[in-house]
C-alpha cells in the first residue's frame, strides 16, 4: 500500500512529519522543487505536484506523463480569464494541442447536460481516445470534468489543476466524479482517479478571503477524524506557506481512498463526516446561500452533537471544534429564517443512506472518527435544530 516517507524536514512553520503517503523532493525545474505527493488505491496510482509557479509547466509536465496529443481545458467563467489562456499556451509549446472550453461558473452547470455538451464538442472536433481532459478550476470543475473524462470513449485520461484550497485538499483526491440531478447532489458519476494533479499554491493567492475559507472546513474535517496532532496545529497554521498543510491533508485523504477506492467497505466513508447534514443544506439553500465548506462547517456542527450524544465526543472537544471553525470565519450557527423542513426533505435523498438504513459518522474523539449504526434519523433531526 503506502510507502514510508524519504525526505529531509524542511524549514516549514507548519510541518507535520509524513506517516503514511510516499513524499520526496521532486525537481521540476532549474532551481525549483516540488512536493511529490504519490497516491495508491488498489492497483492504480498516481502523482499529485505541490509547488508555487507550475502553471507556466503544465506543458512540460502533462507531455512527459501522458501520450495524447489533444486535450480539453474545462474550465468555468470564473477561472478561465485568471489562469485559461496561461494554461494553454503552456500546452501549446510544449507541442499539444489544447482547446480551452468554459462553462458558467456555479453549481447549475454541474449537470448530466452540461457533460454531454462538452462530450458533443469534444466528438465534433474529432477526439478519441488518446485525447486527454485537464480539469481547471474548484470542485464543481473537477467533479465535471472527471465525469468526462470518465464516459468519453469510456475513460480517457484527466488531469486535475484544482485553483481552490477546498479543491487541493478534498475533491481533486481519490477519483470521485459526478453531477447533480434535481433530486441531490452528485447522484450520477463515476470513480475515475486522475492521472496527475498539479497544485500551483500561487493561485490561491487570487482567491477571495471567503473562499479560502470554505477550504479549511475540510482541513478541519480531516484533522477531527484522523489527526489531532494537525488539528492542534490549525490555530497557528502560517496562510503564507500553506504546501506542507496541502500535502498533509492529501496524505490524510489518500490513506483513507486507499483502503475503500470504490466506496464499498465504508472505510471511505468515514471522509463524510459532517457531509450528510451538510449536503442536506447545501441543496435547502439551492446551492446559493452556503459555499459548499460553509454548508459542510454546519454539517460538522451538527455531527458532533450527534457524536457527544452517540459516541460520547467530550463537550470541551467538540467547543474546540466550534471554536476552530470560527476561527476561519466559518458559519456555525444556520439563519434562524432557515428553511429546517427543507434539510430535513433533503436527507431522504443522502447516498450514503443505503436501504432505509442511516450510515452515520461520529467522531468518540478528535483524531478519531468510525460509522455508526446506532444513529437515527431523530438524532439527526435534533442536531439540525439545535443549530
Amino acid at each position: 500500500m503506502f510507502c514510508q516517507a524519504i525526505f529531509a524536514p524542511l524549514d516549514f512553520r507548519f510541518h507535520i512529519p509524513a506517516k503514511t503517503t510516499s513524499v520526496i523532493l521532486f525537481p521540476i525545474r532549474p532551481m525549483t522543487r516540488s512536493l511529490l505527493v504519490e497516491v495508491r488505491g488498489g492497483p492504480r496510482h498516481y502523482h499529485v505536484l505541490i509547488e508555487s509557479g507550475l502553471l507556466a509547466s503544465v506543458g512540460d509536465i502533462v507531455k512527459k506523463r501522458l501520450g495524447g496529443l489533444h486535450c480539453a481545458i474545462i474550465s468555468d467563467s470564473n477561472v478561465a480569464p485568471l489562469f485559461g489562456e496561461r494554461v494553454k499556451q503552456s500546452l501549446t509549446a510544449a507541442g499539444l494541442e489544447p482547446t480551452l472550453i468554459t462553462i458558467a461558473a456555479g453549481e447549475e452547470s454541474k449537470t448530466l447536460e452540461q457533460a454531454g455538451a462538452i462530450c458533443d464538442q469534444m466528438i465534433v472536433a474529432g477526439w478519441e481516445r488518446q485525447s486527454f481532459v485537464i480539469g481547471l478550476g474548484g470542485g464543481m470543475i473537477g467533479d465535471i470534468s472527471g465525469f468526462v473524462a470518465a464516459i468519453f470513449h469510456r475513460g480517457i485520461p484527466h488531469v486535475q489543476i484544482p485553483t481552490t484550497l477546498l479543491a487541493m485538499v478534498d475533491s481533486s483526491i481519490g477519483g470521485k466524479t459526478g453531477v447533480n440531478t434535481s433530486a441531490g447532489k452528485n447522484l450520477i458519476g463515476a470513480i475515475h482517479p486522475p492521472a496527475l494533479v498539479i497544485d500551483d499554491v500561487d493561485v490561491l493567492k487570487n482567491l477571495p478571503r471567503r473562499e479560502l475559507n470554505q477550504g479549511f472546513a475540510e482541513v478541519i474535517k480531516h484533522g477531527i477524524i484522523a489527526d489531532a496532532e494537525m488539528f492542534a496545529a490549525l490555530k497557528d497554521v502560517d496562510l503564507e506557506n500553506l504546501a506542507p498543510l496541502i500535502r498533509r491533508n492529501i496524505e490524510i485523504k489518500s490513506k483513507i481512498v486507499a483502503k475503500d477506492e470504490r466506496d464499498r467497505t465504508g472505510q471511505r466513508a468515514l471522509l463524510n463526516f459532517g457531509h450528510t447534514v451538510g449536503h442536506a443544506i447545501e441543496r435547502a439553500g439551492d446551492y446559493k446561500k452556503f459555499l459548499h465548506g460553509e454548508a459542510i462547517s454546519l454539517g460538522i456542527i451538527a455531527a458532533c452533537d450527534v457524536s457527544v450524544k452517540k459516541a460520547e465526543l467530550p463537550h470541551d472537544q467538540r467547543d474546540a471544534i466550534v471554536g476552530l471553525l470560527r476561527r476561519f470565519d466559518l458559519p456555525t450557527r444556520l439563519p434562524s429564517d432557515f428553511p429546517r423542513e427543507k434539510i430535513f426533505e433533503a436527507l431522504q435523498y443522502d447516498k450514503k443512506f443505503e436501504r432505509g438504513q442511516i450510515r452515520f459518522i461520529v467522531a468518540p474523539r478528535i483524531g478519531s472518527a468510525h460509522l455508526s449504526s446506532d444513529v437515527t434519523l431523530d438524532d439527526i433531526r435534533e442536531a439540525i435544530r439545535e443549530l
